[in-house]
C-alpha cells in the first residue's frame, strides 16, 4: 500500500527484455542497505518487487525488479526505456503520515494529457481516460497518476483537470510531462469499493 506521496525520482539505466516481461535496474537516490530483498516499491504508480539491490560506481543506489507481461500490456512501462525517469514511493509503513490518499499500485488504465496550461508558477492538466473508468473520477477527490496524490479540480465527460503546484513539479517527473504524453491511472480505492456497492444494491 502507498500514499502518492514520490520520495524519489529514479532513472532507468538497464532494460532486459526477456524471454518472458522485461528485467529493469533503476537508479535512485535511496539507500541500498535500507531496501529489503522483496521490498514493494511503486514505480509511476505500479507496484515492483525488488530482487536484488546494489550501489554504481557514481554512488547512486540501484534496484532491479522484474516485470510480468501483463503488467506491460496494462501500463507504459513498455515505452520506457534506458534514461527514462520515474517517480518512486517506498511502501507504506504502520505509524507513516498519511499525506496523500490510499493507493494500491495496482494501475486501472492509461490516461492521456489532453493540454498542460502554465498558470503563475503552477499547471493545470487534463487527462482523457477510459470511458468506463471516467464514472470513477469525481471533483475534489482523488486520483494517482504516475504515481502521484492529485485532487482532481473538474470533470467533464471523459475528462478532468489537475492543478499540480510548483513543489510537485520540481520533486516528481511532473514538470517534465507535456500534451501527448500517457500516464499510468489508478482510481481511488473508496470510490471502487462505493461503486461496486452501488452495483450490487442495482442487483448488477
Amino acid at each position: 500500500m502507498f500514499t502518492g506521496i514520490v520520495t524519489a525520482v529514479g532513472e532507468i539505466v538497464e532494460f532486459e527484455t526477456r524471454e518472458v516481461g522485461v528485467r529493469l535496474r533503476v537508479a535512485s537516490s535511496y539507500d541500498p542497505d535500507g531496501i529489503d530483498i522483496g521490498a514493494s516499491i511503486a514505480h509511476c504508480g505500479i507496484c515492483l518487487t525488488v530482487i536484488e539491490r546494489g550501489r554504481l560506481a557514481d554512488g547512486r543506489a540501484w534496484h532491479d525488479v522484474e516485470v510480468s507481461p501483463e503488467t506491460l500490456r496494462v501500463t507504459v512501462m513498455g515505452e520506457w526505456k534506458v534514461g527514462t525517469r520515474v517517480n518512486l514511493e517506498r511502501s507504506l509503513k504502520l505509524g507513516d503520515e498519511m499525506g496523500g490518499h490510499l493507493v494500491t499500485g495496482h494501475v486501472d488504465g492509461i490516461a492521456e494529457v489532453v493540454s498542460r496550461i502554465e498558470e503563475g508558477d503552477m499547471a493545470v492538466f487534463r487527462f482523457r481516460v477510459p470511458h468506463d473508468l471516467a464514472r470513477f473520477v469525481a471533483p475534489k477527490g482523488s486520483v494517482a497518476l504516475d504515481g502521484t496524490s492529485l485532487t482532481v479540480n473538474a470533470v467533464e465527460g471523459d475528462e478532468f483537470t489537475v492543478q499540480i503546484i510548483p513543489h510537485t513539479l520540481a520533486v516528481t517527473t511532473w514538470g517534465e510531462r507535456r500534451t501527448g504524453d500517457r500516464i499510468d491511472f489508478e482510481i481511488d480505492l473508496m470510490a471502487r469499493y462505493v461503486a461496486r456497492l452501488r452495483d450490487v444494491e442495482a442487483g448488477k
